[in-house]
């Protein structure tokens, strides 16, 4: 394989067929030369990258990472394609709030002059990471620019990954169906539905192949079923916890593949041990498709992802059996936290009078929640016993991510609480759980929904600590049943 090739976020090596000539820096002079890219296939991937007998190719972002290492791509012709795919695709869609262009091929000529390079797990992978994040240099949300890096994005960088740009995310992080007050972020796969975050779009649509996100009441896996890649969001103290909802959101990750995920997961854990996805034992699985509550409605297609990922864990060797999740009232105290949570946030608001009238509305109700004591620990300690007796009998449970497709792609912030809240309610009553007692969760795109055209998802959680099962088991179904990494060009 030749050093002019780019990898694509769909996994293919290929050339950016809309930009021919790409400026790349060069590493010795750090002045700009210009290379022509040569349209190579998959099969010009190297022999240890596409194992016939491993299933699925490895990820995008570990092949970049390879042929960086090995000295086979710059990485600052990968930033540069990257900054060509955004550009492009951000005429007609607003997931990048800020793009990262100078900054990131830069910091890709940086990158080239470590002497570490050939041991960096990520190097030259082009990330995303949501808005909100602290990036040293980049404005924060009190406008004035951040001093240091979180330690999420100082992690991604001493792994060598580029910073390619920031996602935009809802307002107070809050909204799964919107992102901000101006944006309507729409799903790759049909335009017309709800992506549910910017990150998912922005790794559907093959723009990043690995991208941040913060997971509060289950968004990281409710984008990744919507956009039909994955998503995990580790246990409580995996990663350096997100600041605001601080024990209620986890840092997690989406990527289009197992692989990928896994690999980023382990720099952002610190997990060496995590980007290891070789099969699991045998495991002791529970199927339970049952809604938390028997007033809430699961879309067929929906259960049957459950369904059909239950079966090729099966065929796997798996012991998998029906059974029922122990929710008791867990929604419902996981929402009342979610308001509670607002309250305290309220003092280290850096400009509480620019908050929509929406936002200012839920703060006064988490108020209330917080003055009333309606969110208690103990509620949570409950739940939790339940919970931990469940597991005595298994190491996964198996449910549908969502209960509905996507929403249809509008704007949600201007519409009033009743039908934000029905429109949450309905879509993602699986995920919240393991959120409100912290424990590792996943999404698993199973196929696509027949009337929406948009994909359709498993979700796969387990106890504290059981990360590397569940991505152990996900790289496991991936290599049974391989979904298309990427939507389609966009119609």
């Amino acid at each position: 394989m030749s050093d002019e090739a780019a990898i694509v976020a769909n996994g293919s090596i290929s050339a950016a067929k809309a930009a021919p000539r790409t400026t790349v820096p060069n590493a010795k002079t750090t002045e700009p030369t210009f290379t022509r890219v040569r349209a190579t296939t998959a099969d010009d991937r190297p022999q240890r990258l596409r194992d016939p007998e491993s299933g699925p190719e490895r990820g995008p972002a570990a092949t970049i990472a390879a042929c960086v290492r090995d000295g086979l791509l710059h990485p600052g012709q990968v930033a540069a394609d990257a900054g060509t795919r955004i550009a492009a695709a951000d005429r007609k869609d607003t997931a990048f709030s800020v793009l990262r262009a100078e900054q990131a091929m830069a910091e890709s000529v940086g990158l080239m002059e470590r002497a570490d390079l050939d041991v960096l797990p990520m190097a030259g992978v082009p990330v995303a990471v949501e808005q909100g994040m602290p990036i040293a240099g980049e404005s924060a949300p009190g406008g004035s620019a951040a001093t240091a890096d979180h330690p999420v994005v100082a992690r991604l960088r001493a792994a060598g990954a580029v910073v390619v740009g920031q996602v935009a995310a809802p307002e107070l992080g809050r909204w799964s169906t919107s992102a901000g007050t101006e944006r309507v972020i729409r799903n790759p796969w049909n335009p017309a539905r709800n992506a549910g975050s910017a990150a998912g779009a922005a790794v559907a649509a093959g723009l990043v192949p690995v991208a941040h996100g913060c997971d509060g009441l289950g968004a990281v896996r409710v984008a990744a079923a919507c956009c039909g890649i994955f998503g995990i969001k580790p246990g409580q103290h995996t990663i350096p916890d997100a600041g605001a909802w601080s024990g209620l959101v986890e840092n997690g990750v989406l990527a289009t593949s197992v692989d990928d995920a896994a690999l980023a997961l382990s720099v952002l854990a610190a997990r060496p041990d995590l980007a290891d996805v070789d099969p699991p034992g045998r495991l002791r699985i529970g199927l339970a498709v049952d809604p938390p509550s028997p007033l809430l409605r699961v879309d067929r297609h929906w259960t049957a992802a459950a369904r059909a990922a239950a079966s090729v864990a099966a065929a796997a060797g798996h012991l998998v059996e029906p059974t029922e999740l122990p929710y008791g009232n867990a929604v419902f105290a996981a929402f009342l936290r979610w308001l509670a949570l607002s309250a305290r946030d309220v003092p280290a608001l850096p400009e509480p009078d620019q908050l929509s009238g929406r936002a200012r509305r839920r703060l006064a109700l988490g108020r209330t929640v917080h003055r009333f004591r309606l969110a208690r620990p103990a509620q949570i300690d409950r739940v939790e016993a339940r919970l931990l007796e469940f597991f005595e009998r298994y190491d996964v449970v198996i449910t549908p991510t969502l209960a509905a497709p996507p929403p249809m792609a509008r704007a949600w912030h201007f519409r009033d609480r009743p039908a934000t809240l029905l429109a949450g309610a309905r879509l993602a009553p699986f995920t919240p759980l393991w959120n409100l007692v912290g424990w590792p969760a996943a999404s698993v795109p199973m196929g696509m929904h027949p009337r929406s055209g948009t994909p359709v998802a498993a979700q796969f959680a387990g106890p504290p600590g059981s990360e590397s099962t569940l991505l152990r088991l996900s790289a496991q179904v991936e290599t049974r049943c391989p979904w298309q990494r990427t939507a389609p060009a966009t119609r």
